[in-house]
């Protein structure tokens, strides 16, 4: 079945502001990393509440100023506020209190480092939602960006890009969101760029061994893929089950 972008467009528009009308919101908080999903988000957000309901954040970390820079192509094609917040110096204060648990090799830190800097970043986030709900007197809300390839393979951080009120492409895949992002024009440097975390060095690809592509064609029939790449997306599904439910006893 062929996709209508310009459809969903209007959809996922009046689903965001029909829930902001529904629940008395205000404004919207979304992290702007500078790449096609932080691109589209903030697209569908300034088209479903105008530009001065959006704030978009850079917080970088040891970061390339590309992505900063980016991320002002978009909020100033959109004409929504662009704040920094520069989380190096706190990053490095956490850093340097792990330091002093012991000696650890860098092997043994980079997992924990990768994820500290979303973590850090959602904390963030939700202290300017806070802020601003203050401010102007009225709910804003934390806008997740996460797109259904990364979600299906759990490409995310716990407690970290996991963590958000709303969700508006969570159920589009990689090539969705770049048709959604062609109705709204979002500018192609930001919407063709590889996708990376911006955090490790890597490309989203490249850490997942696996091609978003085949990820869409895999959920769609998991027979479109070759044998051994439908056993790495099958069992990157499996292991990150763990991040969607939390085990609870009941009595």
């Amino acid at each position: 079945m062929s996709f209508d972008a310009e459809k969903e467009t209007k959809n996922v528009i009046n689903f965001i502001r029909d829930y902001y009308e529904k629940n008395n919101l205000g404004g919207a908080i979304i992290g702007i990393s500078g790449g096609k999903d932080s691109g589209v988000v903030a697209g569908l957000f300034t088209e479903a509440l105008g530009k001065e309901n959006v704030i978009g954040v850079t917080m970088p970390c040891h970061s390339k100023e590309e992505d900063r820079e980016d991320a002002k192509l978009i909020s100033d094609f959109y004409g929504f506020k662009l704040v920094n917040m520069d989380i190096t110096n706190t990053f490095d204060a956490f850093k340097k209190e792990v330091f002093k648990l012991g000696n650890f090799t860098d092997s043994e830190l980079k997992n924990s480092d990768i994820n500290l800097k979303p973590r850090i970043r959602m904390a963030t986030l939700y202290y300017l939602t806070a802020l601003y709900t203050a401010v102007n007197k009225k709910p804003y809300l934390v806008a997740g960006t996460s797109n259904k390839c990364e979600l299906y393979v759990g490409y995310f951080t716990k407690g970290g890009d996991s963590v958000h009120d709303i969700s508006p492409i969570a159920d589009f895949t990689v090539d969705e969101v770049i048709m959604i992002g062609e109705v709204l024009k979002v500018p192609e440097k930001v919407l063709y760029k590889a996708p990376s975390d911006g955090l490790s060095g890597q490309t989203d690809e490249d850490k997942l061994g696996v091609t978003y592509k085949d990820i869409a064609d895999y959920i769609d029939n998991e027979e479109n893929v070759e044998v051994e790449t439908r056993e790495k997306i099958k069992k990157l599904h499996n292991s990150n089950l763990h991040k969607f439910n939390i085990p609870t006893y009941r009595r």
